[in-house]
């Protein structure tokens, strides 16, 4: 490295560091969360954040640096904002295009006007949250609901409720909470209370309430009021069963896994606008669903669909054997790590419930492979009209980076990219440009998607939603959008 690279590497690396504390006081003192191309900085390192300026090459070509953007991130400091997210990148790029003649302070405070003034006033206020299970999905939604907490304006995890495992129970769900062979360590720190049954995580107080049956609990009386109860135990599945979680203190349910009968199946950025804010029971559908539903809709909304066939290319989950043996499923009984598992799925049918006006036949098949975690589903999809495979991925970069999926479909164009690569993706799933197949009338789409991180971010989303605490990203460059885009 030369002298005026270590030089200039070391200038970014100290506006980054200076980013640090703006973007945490924005976010814990006004709930605003900052972010880069759809892609949030709060709680990231300097080199995370150096990491996601270079990932602005995909959309103008060249690296956003944080000589440019720090301005601007510097005058949000003189807003009194309303809790929002903004968009650094949009700004940035809004200023290129209208700008002219205005300094950045001038332009900031204009872009974000409707933002400003009354944050005294907001309406934001706590949700209570409570996790009803703590296995794979319950600990990473924990981790996220924590990673939120900001201001305490957010969704607030509250409990957590499981059946007691034993004396050391709290300890071990601790420990669990805290390393993850997969995911890694807790970004924070963990205290356990044993007298109390609490966890605190990151300054949340999370109490452990022990039940085998969810009709025995009163959440009244640990001081929950007005509660979503996330079930990720997928023991029930249809309104009669997930309405056990109905009790004095919790307001609605959402189930992480397929819902059966007239539970309403939610993708979130695909139909989660469309569901009744009074509806008290919704499914978050499966991480497969969550997978292929945004660019399945994209395409649709683009090319027409007429018919499809989705194979996914699965890790293994908790529900198969380790070693051969006994399930109620025929071959889900074999042995997980040794061998590739062909079995169902219900994701192809439940487009049909995120998607409703998608008239096109989608089948489906699935193959458990011996990797712990992230999936590839593979759609095979005849188009109404012959298109390129330019037109396709251009279609899919876009809606990747600016549209109404930016935060559900992600892109990458990596020559390389392999399954570990996007083990922490957040994104629903991840469109690969060079695996894409396009013929005529006849496109073949390879979409990656972390079947545990990135669906529950999903799942965080639809809370969000539904709690009313999921806040539009600024600047909003289109007018002809007339509901913003959500973030996580």
């Amino acid at each position: 490295m030369s002298t005026a690279e270590l030089t200039q590497w070391n200038s970014e690396e100290a506006l980054a560091e200076a980013m640090i504390p703006i973007i945490g006081g924005l976010h814990r003192t006004h709930s605003v969360t900052i972010l880069l191309h759809s892609r949030s900085l709060v709680n990231k390192s300097v080199i995370s954040i150096l990491r996601t300026h270079r990932f602005a090459r995909q959309i103008r070509g060249d690296e956003l640096s944080v000589e440019e953007t720090f301005p601007f991130l510097a005058a949000l400091t003189e807003l009194n904002l309303r809790p929002s997210k903004i968009d650094l990148g949009l700004l940035v790029s809004a200023y290129r295009a209208d700008g002219a003649g205005q300094s950045i302070p001038e332009f900031v405070a204009q872009s974000l006007a409707d933002l400003v003034g009354g944050a005294e006033t907001s309406p934001a206020k706590p949700q209570d949250v409570v996790l009803y299970g703590f296995g794979r999905i319950g600990r990473l939604v924990a981790r996220l609901l924590i990673e939120k907490a900001g201001s305490g304006n957010g969704l607030n995890l509250r409990a957590v409720v499981v059946r007691k495992g034993g004396d050391d129970d709290l300890v071990k769900r601790a420990s669990l909470l805290r390393r993850d062979s997969v995911h890694g360590q807790f970004n924070g720190t963990i205290k356990v209370d044993a007298e109390n049954n609490t966890l605190i995580a990151n300054g949340n107080v999370i109490k452990f309430i022990y039940s085998n049956d969810p009709t025995s609990v009163d959440y009244t009386e640990y001081g929950i009021e007005n509660a979503i109860l996330i079930d990720n135990t997928g023991i029930w599945r249809d309104r009669d069963g997930l309405s056990k979680h109905l009790r004095p203190g919790v307001a609605k349910v959402v189930l992480t896994a397929p819902g059966k009968g007239d539970v309403p199946n939610i993708v979130h950025g695909v139909n989660h606008r469309s569901v009744d804010l009074d509806e008290t029971i919704v499914s978050c559908a499966s991480c497969t669903t969550n997978a292929i539903v945004p660019p399945l809709k994209t395409m649709d909304d683009e090319f027409g669909v007429s018919r499809g066939h989705v194979e996914t290319v699965h890790s293994f989950t908790n529900d198969q054997n380790l070693l051969d043996n006994y399930h109620k499923a025929d071959r889900r009984g074999r042995s997980a790590p040794t061998n590739l598992v062909l079995t169902e799925t219900g994701a192809a049918s439940a487009v049909a419930k995120a998607l409703p006006d998608l008239k096109a036949k989608i089948t489906g098949n699935s193959i458990r492979v011996p990797t712990p975690d992230v999936s590839i589903a593979i759609l095979h999809l005849q188009l109404n009209r012959e298109t390129t495979k330019d037109e396709v991925l251009e279609r899919l970069r876009q809606e990747s980076l600016t549209g109404a999926l930016s935060r559900n479909l992600d892109y990458t164009a990596a020559t390389d990219a392999v399954s570990s690569d996007f083990i922490g993706s957040r994104a629903a799933s991840i469109v690969d440009a060079n695996a894409t197949i396009v013929e005529g009338d006849t496109a073949i789409l390879y979409v990656w998607y972390d079947n545990e991180f990135g669906y529950s971010c999903q799942v965080v989303r639809t809370v969000q939603y539904l709690s009313g605490v999921e806040y539009p990203i600024y600047p909003v460059l289109d007018a002809a959008v007339t509901e913003p885009v959500s973030a996580q």
